[in-house]
């Protein structure tokens, strides 16, 4: 649907309904959040969201965007905006398998061959009538969907356990900096006695100092030889390179200033300082902008010790010292009036000693999170990968065969003769097939293109299940790809192929083979295609 500015509004009003864009589409479901509300008037009734319909971005800037599809859990009093389709499967198929094929690589692998744009990615009503979706027996269909949603939601509550490991590891990282600047990591190496440490306070051990910007008008100032650092390249605590670089001239004629080595540099000007406030050594000579402030003591254990103090209480001071909104500061006065208390020099060397022993085995188990995690991204794809090469459940011998429900549906929307989307001449209708009786089959679904023999009958095979194409209609007035289940009563036209040869029976390995060859030139010649979708009125 579209609407124009003046017609939405960020908050629900009386009359109002939220409209689902791409950024409600997420790997596990449909989000709420976010939704602007234009007037209920402006919203079909074909375009409100039903229980297992199947939302998809069908336009985007980003490749990884277009495509991003989920299926809704239930009724929704919502539509969908302008840059969406929606897909509405029919009652004949299991909603649950559709939904899971929309999240497969498969379906990612198509959507990126077919929509790249020049500067918009877009997808097409005839792209998703193209789609081939590997189609078991109905019983089969819904097994599977089972079986997913089972691992899947196991897959999901691992990610979740898995996720929190960052978080702890920062505890733990924090905890171990907190015990040694109050003394208690050292305390046993001490045998217990108290600290006899000094304190001093920063402004009078250190000096510090704020860096600047060269003008960004004068192209001989920058590209230089001169590392120059803003408050993004303070990602870790030692920093040895930079994004940009100056030259001598940009450094002459500006207040950027050079960070010796072994010097400290703390953000004190950035958004970041709503959650962490970076601090780092700087392992060689790198000039510095204004956001970011250098502290030197000439002592690169007691600068080290400082950066130790100032992590161990990040949130203490990010929590009472911070000015600000959108921008946070750190006060500078905050950090020079830091009372800071430095060991002698042996319990110094142990406490770093046991602080980089602690610290080593915390990187061991990121290393393992890190494993982890990469598993889990590729656990998803690949249970959706097996389950649509039939490989995820048994199949039962007792099923109803695939081809069978796809003769109902052809039937059915023969019978019907289908509905319409405003201002579309009708399609053809698939034909029909023998009416003989079936055999029942064993091993994996029968091809979508595979027909009963001349006799009627269907042999048994074995293979993969079958790839159905997609048939879905959009309404001519809107701009999204919409495909509408009419109810029980009235089902689609679709179109549809001549119906290819079925699969004989071979008397030994050879002869199957020739006659394998004999169906894949079959195929080539002409295979029948069969909707899924109803169409839209």
């Amino acid at each position: 649907m579209t609407y124009s500015k003046g017609d939405a509004t960020d908050s629900p009003t009386d009359n109002h309904m939220g409209v689902l864009r791409a950024n409600n589409i997420t790997q596990s479901g449909l989000s709420f959040s976010d939704l602007v509300y234009v007037p209920s008037g402006l919203v079909s009734e074909l375009q409100r969201v039903r229980q297992n319909d199947i939302v998809i971005a069908t336009s985007s800037g980003s490749i990884s965007v277009v495509g991003k599809a989920a299926r809704a859990t239930s009724d929704f009093n919502v539509g969908f905006g302008a840059f969406c389709g929606l897909i509405r499967p029919s009652q004949e198929i299991e909603a649950r398998f559709l939904g899971h094929f929309f999240g497969s690589s498969a379906y990612r692998t198509y959507v990126s061959s077919v929509a790249r744009g020049v500067n918009i990615n877009n997808l097409k009503r005839e792209h998703f009538e193209n789609i081939e979706i590997p189609l078991p027996p109905l019983p089969e269909q819904v097994r599977i969907a089972d079986k997913l949603d089972a691992l899947l939601a196991r897959v999901e509550a691992g990610r979740e356990r898995l996720e929190r490991v960052p978080k702890l590891l920062k505890r733990f990282r924090q905890s171990v900096l907190s015990a040694a600047v109050s003394g208690e990591l050292t305390r046993e190496w001490r045998g217990g006695r108290d600290a006899e440490w000094r304190t001093a306070r920063v402004g009078d051990t250190f000096v510090s100092f704020s860096g600047g910007t060269p003008s960004r008008n004068q192209s001989d100032y920058w590209g230089g030889d001169v590392g120059w650092l803003s408050s993004g390249d303070i990602k870790s605590t030692k920093i040895a390179d930079s994004s940009e670089s100056i030259t001598q001239l940009g450094l002459q004629n500006s207040s950027a200033k050079i960070a010796k080595a072994g010097s400290i540099i703390v953000v004190v000007r950035s958004g970041i300082l709503a959650h962490t406030l970076p601090v780092a050594v700087v392992e060689r000579d790198l000039a510095i902008n204004q956001d970011i402030k250098c502290f030197d003591s000439n002592n690169k254990n007691i600068n080290l010790w400082l950066l130790i103090a100032w992590k161990a209480n990040e949130s203490k001071i990010l929590g009472q010292n911070r000015d600000g909104t959108t921008v946070q500061s750190v006060k500078y006065d905050t950090l020079k009036n830091w009372v800071l208390s430095i060991p002698p020099q042996d319990e110094f060397n142990e406490a770093i000693r046991r602080i980089e022993s602690l610290s080593a085995i915390a990187d061991r188990i990121e290393a393992k999170y890190a494993a982890a995690l990469s598993s889990f991204d590729r656990l998803t794809p690949a249970l959706l990968a097996k389950a649509f090469r039939g490989e995820l459940v048994p199949q039962d011998p007792n099923d109803e065969p695939a081809s069978v429900l796809l003769e109902r549906i052809r039937a059915a929307r023969e019978a019907e003769g289908g509905k319409r989307g405003r201002g579309r001449p009708a399609k053809a209708a698939a034909g029909g097939s023998g009416d003989g009786a079936e055999v029942k089959r064993r091993g994996r679904p029968p091809g979508a293109n595979a027909q009963a023999g001349a006799e009627g009958t269907e042999p048994k095979r074995r293979g993969r299940p079958p790839k159905v194409r997609e048939a879905v209609s959009e309404p001519d007035a809107q701009p999204a790809a919409v495909a509408e289940t009419a109810e029980a009563s009235a089902a689609p036209r679709g179109r549809g192929r001549p119906p290819g040869p079925g699969i004989p029976q071979a008397s030994s390995f050879e002869d199957a083979l020739r006659k394998l060859e004999e169906q894949k030139l079959a195929r080539a010649q002409g295979a029948r295609q069969v909707g899924l979708f109803d169409d839209a009125e």
